[in-house]
């Protein structure tokens, strides 16, 4: 932040500019909004450096957090590879044996069948268009595509969507036209 922005943030805390205080402010020609950008740089500035030094922050507790977790990790997967190895062993020998329950806590073993995976949908929508199954094919619209041939006509006093054939559209309405402002420095 450079001394002019200092000086700006200044009068800012100052009580000279708080936001409520001074309602009869407006702009009112190109120096007032010249004066505006000022503030809105300076903030902007300060904004950045407080984001700046949160982000420095946020990596140094991350990376602390991650060297103190890791030994942690480890050793909760040794030791919940010991019990699977010692519950494996105790379905081995009893199949009933899904639980293993102490004060301390419990294992739980638990079977899942053979199911399928997709793995290459080309390949698959092919097999299935081929076997004449289209129950499980999905239709949809490509909405981003047809929404460039859309016009918005009006019709009887009211706005509606015509398509590039001077269709009516159902299922589609108008989304009012608006400004919106950004303010840029």
């Amino acid at each position: 932040m450079n001394p002019l922005q200092l000086s700006e943030l200044n009068e800012i805390s100052n009580g000279e500019l708080l936001p409520g205080d001074n309602p009869q402010f407006e702009i009112t020609d190109m120096n007032s909004l010249n004066w505006a950008f000022r503030k809105i740089a300076a903030l902007k500035s300060q904004e950045k450096e407080i984001q700046a030094l949160a982000a420095t922050e946020k990596q140094r507790i991350e990376e602390w957090e991650s060297q103190e977790l890791k030994p942690l990790a480890d050793s909760l997967s040794f030791f919940e590879n010991l019990v699977s190895v010692f519950h494996t062993k105790q379905l081995q020998e009893d199949p009933k044996a899904k639980t293993l329950s102490t004060p301390y806590g419990k294992s739980k073993s638990r079977k899942t069948k053979a199911a399928p995976k997709e793995v290459d949908k080309e390949k698959l929508l092919q097999h299935v268009k081929d076997a004449g199954m289209e129950e499980f094919i999905k239709e949809s619209v490509a909405w981003g595509d047809l929404k460039k041939t859309l016009t918005v006509k009006e019709f009887e006093g009211k706005p509606i969507i015509i398509d590039s054939n001077g269709q009516a559209v159902p299922g589609v309405e108008v989304q009012p036209e608006t400004v919106s402002f950004k303010v840029e420095v």
